[in-house]
């Protein structure tokens, strides 16, 4: 069962603390949501299974919507890290690339050689990392960091540590500490010798590690604040006959859900008077799928609609304030399949050939069965990917956007920048 805060409180909260703009602005902020790996056929599955085949799902009430191309400088199926680039600086790069062009040094699609996070700080603006992964996950971490090596994590997470953002929410605490130190989730692995807590302190956050520890808060008062969730990732990262036979949860017990997360991070970043830029990973739509663990998927999903939520509430009570989600690549070709019979090419609640879920009941009552099937060995396919966003300039997305063009909406958004098609 989930362990979150219904949809409609968590917007209240920020609906009640702040009240829309006056006058619309030319430029504003932005939230960009990146449920990794969820295409079009993953929202089905989780509209079909969390509200019925007739139901309508948050991620549904985002007005604007266009196709999404997703291919890299040299291969037409992104990577997690390529397509993080792609997004974080506007332009194409390899597929084995981690803020760089391969091993080497870029120039955004704005002409300065920084990620899009990195040049909101320069102006001014707060900046919100939040992340059911690990720290150095790239679909949060490459809008602050670069690496010739994606494993190169003890890098990364010092980069991210350093960068100045003033919310950074996730797991990874054994990126934080020395290798064999005892932390509140485990022991260190960092092969340095750096205690990235400790310098986190130092630069004046407040380190939170559990669930009630975030809620806890006081966010009048809080102006920095570092998360750390878990060892590893927030979500137990396996096939659902792993964490069965090990009696693990898909979600650590005693971590926030994304939702939690963004109700902090926007509440804190929204406070400040030049502006801000979030960027929010729930990761676990991209690993349970690649899993092919259907279970873990579908609450992989719920959880990010429940973040949809909101975010929706948020941009509602605002009109300076863009939404927009893509994520880069579909992961595991994840489809619903119609059948009363569990079999070995299905899977059901607890993997193949066994019982099938239940959807949520259609218009006329009924619920009928289904199980998940996914292609070939579960990797991330180019499959059906939407842009989609909602608030301030949402008319910027467009019926079919590349990869680079989120980016563009983004800098255009916080910047006012005019590109050249």
């Amino acid at each position: 069962m989930l362990r979150i805060i219904k949809t409609a409180a968590l917007s209240a909260m920020i609906i009640m603390t702040y009240a829309a703009a006056e006058a619309e602005p030319q430029t504003g902020n932005v939230i960009f949501f990146h449920p990794d790996g969820a295409g079009v056929n993953h929202w089905n599955a989780a509209r079909i299974h969390g509200v019925g085949p007739d139901g309508e799902l948050n991620w549904d009430k985002l007005p604007a919507i266009g196709v999404y191309t997703g291919h890299m400088s040299d291969r037409l199926t992104s990577t997690s890290h390529g397509g993080a680039t792609v997004h974080s600086r506007g332009v194409k790069v390899q597929a084995d690339s981690f803020g760089l062009d391969g091993t080497e040094m870029i120039t955004a699609a704005s002409g300065v050689p920084q990620s899009i996070a990195q040049e909101a700080l320069a102006a001014g603006k707060a900046v919100a990392l939040v992340q059911t992964g690990h720290i150095g996950e790239p679909g949060t971490a490459v809008f602050l960091s670069q690496s010739e090596r994606r494993r190169d994590v003890d890098h990364i997470a010092r980069q991210v540590i350093e960068a100045g953002a003033q919310v950074i929410l996730g797991g990874g605490e054994k990126y934080l500490l020395p290798e064999g130190v005892e932390g509140r989730h485990g022991l260190g692995e960092r092969t340095d010798g750096a205690n990235l807590i400790e310098l986190a302190q130092s630069l004046g956050y407040t380190i939170v590690y559990t669930r009630e520890e975030l809620l806890a808060l006081d966010l009048n008062s809080t102006n920095k604040v570092l998360g750390v969730f878990a060892h590893n990732h927030t979500f137990n990262d396996n096939p659902i006959a792993v964490n069965l036979a090990n009696d693990l949860p898909h979600y650590e017990t005693n971590a926030p859900t994304v939702a939690e997360m963004s109700v902090v991070a926007l509440t804190i970043v929204s406070r400040d008077p030049d502006g801000f830029f979030v960027v929010v990973e729930e990761e676990a739509t991209d690993n349970f799928p690649n899993d092919r663990n259907a279970s873990g998927a579908l609450e992989a999903l719920a959880r990010a609609d429940e973040a949809f939520g909101v975010m929706l509430g948020f941009v509602d009570a605002r009109t300076d304030t863009l939404l927009i989600t893509a994520a880069d690549s579909d992961a595991g070709g994840m489809q619903v399949v119609s059948t009363d019979e569990p079999s070995a090419y299905v899977h059901g609640q607890y993997g193949l050939e066994t019982a099938l879920f239940t959807a949520a009941t259609d218009d006329r009552g009924v619920a009928l069965p289904f199980g998940i099937g996914f292609v070939g060995d579960g990797g991330d396919v180019s499959g059906g990917i939407l842009v989609r966003g909602a608030g301030f300039n949402r008319e910027l997305i467009t019926p079919l956007m590349d990869n680079t063009d989120v980016y563009k909406v983004m800098h255009t958004t916080l910047f006012g920048t005019s590109f050249e098609d």
